[in-house]
């Protein structure tokens, strides 16, 4: 039977999800292999150094660098109070003196008399990494991090912006086609990730701000009401580290497109269930998918999960991702092993395609990505 490997979203409702928490720099692991953890536990923390600060002691004081020594009222490794006196001169019978203060709070970390200089350091900026999902420990990074597995339904976007929240799962929208509008936004959302339909308004999006939703799942989102709520082009840049108070995660494309069924349903099926969604996106090299994780209970006895994408074979669910027929789910009915010429004259494989509506179509399979179930 003919096959072939195409790149696609993975939409499934019980997989082996396995994320790796790692720590920017070397620091401290808070768990053992084989915990049980929930998605605010903290796994691993470290301290950033503090911004530097640097301040020309002769200079202010008008005196050469190694002079510096004799008018120093702190040394090396003192911690200091911002407008703290680090040096002084002496003045002129106990007047006009002058005086050097540091500008921060922090510590004198070297002290100059090549050049004059102090260079202060703000207090270390602690830095903890969160679990994520509720899960459990399967490997530990020495002083760097943790894998965390756990059995969930795990769905990816198309785009999303924001980073890594998580909460309760409700569902808004009535149908997978429906608006999700202003008005549908209620106070009784605050805290929880909701999902709409084929759209998220603009109007809606800010109210669920100003409302205190963590997170959106919807199938599409408006390009220009994008820019106008980030408030400048996106272009290719890796998206995930915006700070608007929400994250978005777009589940087909721009404009208003409905939600696929099985995401609808998958979603529907697992609402009042904590979630983990992540807007983080990067369309080229390198991709990275907004997600939304949904771990699961399982029991000792019922651990079989989805084992991959094994290529595109007939049968196999796909997404249309060029125009006309942009965002359109389809299953493949054939998989011809000779190229053919297209409109545009080019030779290229295809695939023969049946949309959810009946309609048949051959495309280049460039033109599609799987939908792994």
């Amino acid at each position: 039977m003919a096959s072939a490997y195409t790149p696609g979203l993975k939409i499934v409702s019980k997989t082996l999800v396995e994320k790796d928490r790692k720590l920017p720099l070397l620091g401290e692991v808070r768990v053992k292999k084989g915990d049980k953890v929930k998605a605010e536990s903290v796994v691993a923390s470290t301290n950033l150094p503090g911004n530097v600060f640097m301040v020309n002691i002769a200079n202010l004081l008008s005196i050469e660098p190694h002079e510096i020594k004799d008018f120093l009222k702190k040394k090396e490794g003192d911690r200091v109070e911002k407008d703290d006196i680090i040096a002084e001169t002496t003045g002129f019978f106990g007047f006009f003196k002058s005086c050097v203060r540091s500008p921060i709070k922090g510590s004198i970390e070297n002290l100059s008399t090549a050049t004059g200089q102090a260079v202060l350091r703000e207090p270390p900026i602690p830095v903890e990494v969160h679990a994520y999902v509720d899960g459990e420990i399967d490997d530990i990074y020495p002083n760097e991090g943790v894998k965390i597995k756990t059995t969930a339904t795990y769905i990816q976007g198309i785009f999303g912006i924001g980073g890594e929240v998580t909460g309760l799962l409700e569902v808004v929208s009535s149908s997978p086609d429906a608006v999700l509008e202003k008005d549908d936004i209620k106070p009784v959302h605050a805290g929880k990730i909701i999902v709409g339909g084929s759209l998220v308004t603009a109007e809606a999006l800010q109210k669920a701000i100003d409302v205190g939703v963590r997170g959106v799942i919807v199938g599409g989102y408006d390009a220009h009401d994008l820019k106008e709520f980030l408030g400048y082009d996106l272009g290719v840049a890796i998206t995930g580290t915006e700070e608007k108070g929400i994250t978005l995660v777009v589940t087909e494309g721009f404009g208003k497109i409905q939600m696929a069924h099985k995401t609808y349903e998958l979603l529907k099926a697992a609402e009042g269930m904590k979630t983990s969604i992540n807007g983080a996106t990067q369309i080229r090299a390198g991709v990275i998918r907004p997600e939304v994780i949904i771990p699961l209970i399982v029991e000792a006895h019922d651990e079989q999960v989805h084992q991959g994408n094994n290529g595109m074979l007939v049968g196999t669910s796909v997404r249309i991702i060029r125009q006309p027929h942009f965002g359109e789910v389809a299953k493949v009915v054939n998989l011809p092993e000779k190229p053919v010429v297209i409109e545009s004259e080019a030779k290229v494989r295809v695939v023969d395609i049946e949309t959810t509506s009946g309609l048949k179509l051959t495309l280049p399979r460039a033109n599609v990505e799987i939908i792994e179930e």
